[in-house]
């Protein structure tokens, strides 16, 4: 019932092993200033203005924004995006994605009325 330990100690020893099926979502009218890291999918409806880490899978929804560098497994790209962008395997820009800026990726799917302006770099595995 009652601990020697203080509650600092006790939230320390708490261990952060993501779920398979965690899903990170970043809703509309958000803003994040700073930096990202994440270890599960994030989708992004609000705004991130810095860089993103991702080790799964990155969407940017219709009214989502990111200005800064992306490194993540795949992308997802519906919204607006302006960066050096390093995708693991398949990035997707969507037919109202607007891209700004580096792609490095190993398989790119862009479709018809999807803005892109920047250079593409296409890497084996």
């Amino acid at each position: 019932m009652f601990s020697s330990k203080n509650k600092t100690e006790e939230k320390s020893n708490i261990s952060a092993i993501p779920s398979p099926n965690a899903f990170n979502t970043l809703a509309v009218g958000t803003v994040i200033e700073g930096n990202v890291r994440s270890a599960s999918d994030i989708r992004v409806d609000g705004s991130i203005f810095g860089n993103l880490t991702c080790d799964s899978k990155v969407i940017i929804g219709p009214s989502g924004i990111i200005e800064g560098d992306v490194s993540c497994a795949s992308a997802h790209i519906e919204g607006k995006y302006k960066g050096k962008l390093t995708v693991g395997d398949v990035l997707n820009i969507r037919e109202n994605a607007v891209v700004t800026g580096d792609i490095i990726t190993q398989k790119l799917i862009v479709q018809a009325g999807a803005s892109f302006n920047g250079s593409c770099v296409m890497k084996n595995k």
